[in-house]
C-alpha cells in the first residue's frame, strides 16, 4: 500500500466540481484498468471509474454523466474530475491498480 499517491481532495457544496489525481511511482503507459474507488463512513469500499487504457473508460452508474477519468502519461498520473458533486459522492476516494492501494483522499459535499 502507498504506492498509489492520490491529492485533490476536500470540501466542496453541493453541485461543485473537484479533480482527484492520483501519482504513480512508474509509467502509466502499460498500466491498464486503473481504478478509483471510495468509501462512505459506515460503508463498504465501491467502485467509481475505470481507466482501461488511454482514453477509454468505464464509470459506475451512480457517477456516469458527472465524473470523468483522463491519464496524463508524461506526469505518471490519472485524474478523476467530478462535476455536479452531491452530498452523497462524500467518502475517501482511493486509487487502485492491481495489488497498489494509494492512501486514500477525503471528499466532503456539504452546504
Amino acid at each position: 500500500q502507498g504506492q498509489l499517491v492520490e491529492s485533490g481532495g476536500g470540501l466542496v457544496q453541493p453541485g461543485g466540481s473537484l479533480n482527484l489525481s492520483c501519482a504513480a511511482p512508474r509509467s502509466i503507459t502499460t498500466m491498464y484498468n486503473i481504478d478509483w474507488y471510495r468509501q462512505a463512513s459506515g460503508k463498504q469500499r465501491e467502485f467509481v471509474a475505470r481507466s482501461l487504457f488511454e482514453d477509454n473508460a468505464d464509470y459506475a452508474a451512480s457517477v456516469t454523466g458527472r465524473f470523468t477519468v483522463s491519464r496524463d502519461n508524461a506526469r505518471n498520473t490519472i485524474y478523476l474530475h467530478m462535476n455536479m458533486l452531491r452530498p452523497e459522492d462524500t467518502a475517501v476516494y482511493y486509487c487502485h491498480w492491481q495489488d497498489w492501494w494509494g492512501q486514500g483522499t477525503q471528499v466532503t459535499v456539504s452546504s
